[in-house]
């Protein structure tokens, strides 16, 4: 790639302040291509986390919010500091679970994923075994389960939604040692294809590490984790009050409950963790809020400026992943709304939080520490506008708004799409399940209402979509050669400017609706709103294909799902 791409984008991105002050923002076509131009450039070796190009782009950043006058967000100047713990087994030393006489290897009959805990980096734990069930509270009745394994069943029982019985922090505020999940022949069918697993757990992973060093700022009880089928589940059953043939059958049973008993087989599990922990950075700055009681609220506005860094085993000569439209586009974007708010000459009345995030690619980690760690004292995230991977190809015509139709961010979507002309869309790819695929889904847990646009399919959108999913995305061609459409740019940073102003002018922040589970989940005792008969046309409204979930041991969270 041509290196005077670089200098433009330098000389656009250092343009001075007074040069933008215009009573109505202009969107900057050019602008925008300049800083995409800077941050997709071969020099910044595509921005993985941790490397000296990621560093270069967090420092161009955040020279640009020096320059438009905001203040530094972070809790280091203009940056958060993000550890990130890569880790992987050590291959040279099997992962095993024993159970009584028999050792079975991990990716056979049992499974074992790696860990990221400090000082831990060999484990060795022998102890008894109780079988508890679907792992309820309720299923620990009468047991003594202090410092043994607990034994529990992958799934939950019929009519229980997944996710709502967090079986580890049962285990760990009982004091189990670990925990062993059994995969039943109906769930190898289903909801846990063993095979993919065991290619899951091969590859290295990635997780944030809180100040004191714990995986996402989580220290459970339980030290360890296993899946276990087949043989080794039989194994683990002999000599059982039930056998796990008996299991099976019990299971198979109308409200068939297998009840909770002590197992006899004595466990012993193994692992070595090979473990490096990287250094990154959110980069965030803040335009205060001009109204004394609406300041202390914050309105995000997100964008991931990391990609894949380079691959020096690929073949061919290009072996850098620059990930221009993924996500250079998103932060071009994010600082063109940016300049909008300065340029406007009229403070929002909440405050601002501009936001370039760490190591989405890597399963969401720059958004999940920020979540955690909010940055603003006192103050409160109100919403979240994330912009990610638009498809900066063709004349957008339709956006597809994912949680729009989840709170009250849904009518302020709508108002800034009927004000510039462009239709809202419903998903057009649900399989692809988006809505839970990008940083915004991070403040959706945190209980956060939240909102992510995407170029929609009219006006050739959904060739030029899929074609990029095809051919670019996630590749070392997702470079400046693509034929931008440098408007659209413009454009699409304009319509998360109206969307973000809104939220930040308005009297009420902005609430779930009612009865939404999202809302309920992760806001159980926020206030809710009615949900209007106008709602617009929800993002997730057509028909979901069925997808698969693999939800790891404990005691380590299941990751974020990653864009690959």
């Amino acid at each position: 790639m041509r290196r005077t791409s670089l200098l433009i984008a330098l000389s656009l991105g250092l343009a001075p302040m007074h040069a933008w002050a215009q009573s109505e923002p202009v969107f900057s076509p050019d602008e925008v291509r300049g800083h995409v131009e800077f941050l997709a450039d071969d020099l910044l070796g595509g921005r993985d986390n941790g490397t000296e190009g990621f560093e270069i782009a967090a420092r161009y950043v955040s020279s640009r919010f020096d320059a438009m006058g905001f203040k530094p967000g972070g809790t280091q100047g203009w940056y958060q500091p993000v550890n990130i713990a890569e880790y992987a087994l050590d291959a040279d030393r099997p992962a095993t679970v024993t159970v009584g006489a028999r050792k079975f290897p991990s990716g056979t009959d049992v499974l074992m994923a790696p860990s990221p805990r400090f000082g831990e980096a060999t484990q060795t734990l022998t102890a008894d075994a109780v079988f508890v069930g679907y792992g309820r509270e309720e299923d620990y009745a009468g047991l003594d389960v202090t410092g043994k394994f607990v034994v529990t069943l992958l799934n939950t029982p019929p009519g229980t939604a997944a996710g709502k019985v967090d079986k580890p922090a049962i285990a760990g505020e009982h004091g189990a040692l670990g925990m062993l999940y059994v995969v039943t022949p109906d769930n190898l069918k289903g909801a846990f294809p063993w095979a993919q697993a065991v290619m899951y757990f091969q590859q290295p992973q990635s997780n944030w590490l809180a100040p004191d060093g714990s995986p996402k700022g989580e220290n459970p009880a339980v030290k360890i984790g296993a899946y276990v089928k087949g043989p080794a589940a039989e194994a683990l059953f002999k000599g059982a009050p039930m056998s796990a043939a008996q299991l099976y059958a019990k299971l198979a049973e109308p409200g068939g409950m297998p009840g909770s008993f002590a197992l006899k087989q004595r466990l012993t599990l193994e692992r070595t963790s090979v473990v490096t922990v990287k250094k990154s950075e959110n980069v965030i700055g803040i335009l205060p809020g001009s109204d004394p009681k609406l300041a202390s609220e914050y309105v995000v506005i997100s964008a991931h400026l990391d990609h894949e860094g380079t691959d020096p085993g690929l073949d061919g000569e290009d072996k850098i992943y620059n990930g221009a439209m993924d996500n250079a586009a998103g932060v071009a974007s994010m600082l063109e709304a940016a300049r909008a708010f300065v340029q406007s000459g009229k403070r929002p009345r909440r405050s601002i939080l501009f936001v370039a995030l760490t190591a989405e690619e890597d399963g969401l980690i720059g958004s999940e520490y920020l979540a955690r760690y909010p940055v603003v004292g006192s103050g409160k995230v109100v919403a979240d506008v994330n912009l990610d991977m638009p498809i900066l190809l063709y004349d957008f015509q339709d956006v597809v708004a994912f949680g729009a139709e989840h709170s009250t961010l849904g009518p302020i979507v709508a108002r800034a799409a009927a004000k510039m002309g462009i239709t809202l869309s419903p998903d057009p790819m649900p399989e692809e399940q988006l809505f839970l695929r990008s940083d915004h889904y991070s403040f959706v847990k945190a209980g956060v209402p939240s909102v992510f646009l995407v170029t929609g399919f009219k006006n050739g959108g959904e060739k030029a979509f899929r074609d990029f999913l095809k051919t670019n995305y996630h590749k070392v061609s997702d470079d400046i050669r693509q034929p931008f459409d440098w408007q659209a740019g413009a454009k699409f940073a304009r319509i998360n400017y109206m969307i973000a102003r809104e939220i930040a002018d308005a009297d009420q922040e902005p609430r779930w609706y009612e009865g939404n589970s999202f809302g309920m989940r992760f806001a159980k005792d926020a206030p809710k709103a009615p949900r209007p008969a106008d709602a617009p046309v929800p993002a997730s409204g057509a028909p979901r294909a069925k997808v698969t979930v693999i939800v790891p041991p404990a005691p380590a969270p299941a990751p974020a799902p990653k864009k690959d």
